[in-house]
């Protein structure tokens, strides 16, 4: 910092004794260029620890991204560290309220419990975000709108698990929110013998449409929350 803070300040004497050089009545000098806005770099942790990798910014130009880029945030979401943290702490709690009584308590319980909750959270992200989207050509991230009051905010980001881009930029149905979670739920049956049945995959895909819901609300207002910690600090 303070070799960057000394070249800063030799720069700015070099400048200033070539200003003293010029001529007295120097010719007028051209018209700079205009300059596209620098965006701030786009945030991927929310609280320093949850993926935040498919979250973009609604104010900057909208670009398609390829298959594999979809792919690339899925993988980034799926494989994450914090994943294994939230997946014990799910494990935690279905093992204090028993459910699935077929996998047991103890260890061997509470180890399948751990595995099947990575199972969820792993096989959603890699179909609502990477194959689902990119087999039907919709973009999987969430552009954060940043302006408006608190309540059109929230809206927004709520409803967003029902509206979606495609590839081509218009905005139609989630089906990638919705097809990605009800195959998640489908393939589920493999590993959860206790809920078997249409009405305990039917709140499965309804929890976790509503925890995608409550998740876009921290990614919309998570930047505010940053600042006005910074500030705080300052």
């Amino acid at each position: 910092m303070l070799l960057f803070v000394r070249k800063a300040l030799g720069l700015g004497l070099l400048l200033s004794l070539c200003a003293l050089a010029q001529p007295a009545d120097p010719l007028p000098a051209a018209e700079p260029a205009q300059t596209q806005p620098v965006q701030a770099p786009e945030d991927k942790r929310i609280f320093g620890v949850l993926p935040n990798n498919r979250t973009t910014e609604n104010s900057i130009p909208f670009q398609r991204i390829t298959a594999a880029q979809k792919m690339m945030i899925a993988c980034k979401d799926s494989f994450d560290w914090p994943v294994y943290l939230t997946s014990g702490l799910f494990a935690t709690l279905y093992q204090l309220e028993d459910q699935n009584p077929s996998f047991g308590q103890g260890m061997t319980g509470y180890a399948k419990r751990y595995g099947t909750s990575y199972g969820d959270q792993m096989i959603g992200n890699m179909m609502t975000e990477g194959i689902v989207p990119a087999i039907f050509h919709q973009d999987p991230r969430y552009f954060r709108l940043g302006e408006g009051t608190g309540k059109s905010r929230a809206w927004y980001a709520l409803t967003r698990i029902m509206v979606a881009r495609m590839d081509s930029g218009r905005n139609t149905f989630n089906f990638s929110e919705w097809g990605g979670n009800a195959a998640t739920a489908a393939i589920s049956v493999a590993y959860y013998p206790d809920t078997r049945n249409w009405n305990d995959n039917l709140q499965k895909l309804l929890i976790q449409c509503a925890t995608d819901a409550f998740s876009n609300v921290l990614k919309e207002f998570w930047p505010d929350v940053k600042r006005k910690l910074h500030h705080r600090e300052q």
